[in-house]
């Protein structure tokens, strides 16, 4: 969103789409808003905070067909679902070697063929002239094994068996707390991902709670740690100022087990019958 807001200052109209209460984009709203001459479309593949996946094939088709370039950020799809570029026929995709347990501070961009991309930075003439600098070569083999790791994965259905247990996860948390609901799509969502709001209990109160337990949720994306304000993504499904305040994350992992869950599940349980008073000490506003 940041670099999009520089380029608004630098004259260019920028056009943001909403999303449907399951997190998604209209294709027909999508079709309609390009102009004649609006330049790059950007929608990421699967969203950070609610797990929702778009249906990026659809929508790169309509971009194609108005002759406007279409990229993708998959940083959090890559790993947890299967991601071919060719299928998806995208002209740019963007991708991050931590979220697939790689480095951190590794990442790539895939370029289709025929598309000019200017540099981001000038010098040597490295990374195809895209990127001057000294290659982190360390990293880069780090991010080609962990692509070689988690296509091992894929294949021998990890995705199936982690939304299994987010699955589970989401039952017993929405059995203790009745009033509770979940923000993730039933269909097209993440198979890790488990967003909920929990009304009267404050997401940041509950984040500190489970993390004297070593168990490690978020109120929202890392890139709002530290942030006061409402996550805009939450907004933008409907959720009101209160509503997001009272919305945590549950992420899964390839390690994660049962017994983890259970763990949590228990965790919550003893917070709430013991520590009700503290977890609901703030009103969601």
């Amino acid at each position: 969103l940041k670099p999009f807001r520089d380029l608004e200052k630098q004259g260019f109209i920028v056009t943001r789409l909403p999303v449907d209460r399951q997190g998604l984009v209209d294709p027909e709203q999508l079709s309609q808003a390009i102009r004649p001459d609006t330049l790059l479309i950007s929608i990421m593949l699967a969203n950070n905070e609610f797990g929702t996946i778009q249906p990026i094939k659809k929508l790169a088709k309509i971009a194609k067909e108005q002759r406007v370039l279409f990229h993708s950020d998959a940083v959090q799809a890559i790993g947890k679902i299967e991601v071919d570029v060719q299928e998806l026929d995208v002209d740019l995709l963007s991708l991050s070697g931590h979220k697939m347990y790689g480095p951190k501070g590794i990442g790539a961009l895939y370029i289709r063929k025929g598309i000019v991309v200017d540099p981001l930075i000038h010098g040597g003439g490295q990374e195809l002239g895209l990127r001057s600098g000294t290659e982190n070569v360390p990293a880069i083999v780090g991010l080609g094994k962990a692509c070689e790791l988690v296509a091992k994965g894929l294949r021998a259905g990890d995705p199936d068996k982690i939304a299994k247990l987010r699955n589970y996860l989401g039952e017993r948390v929405l059995a203790m707390i009745p009033e509770a609901w979940k923000n993730n799509p039933d269909f097209y969502c993440l198979p890790n991902t488990l967003n909920l709001t929990l009304p009267g209990i404050r997401g940041e109160s509950l984040v500190l709670l489970l993390d004297r337990q070593n168990i490690f949720i978020s109120s929202g994306s890392a890139c709002k740690s530290g942030s006061p304000e409402p996550s805009h993504a939450l907004l933008a499904l409907g959720l009101s100022t209160e509503e997001t305040h009272c919305t945590v994350r549950f992420s899964l992992g390839a390690s994660t087990t049962r017994d983890d869950i259970d763990y949590t599940v228990e965790a919550l349980e003893e917070l709430f019958h013991n520590s009700l008073g503290d977890i609901r000490f703030v009103p969601c506003r």
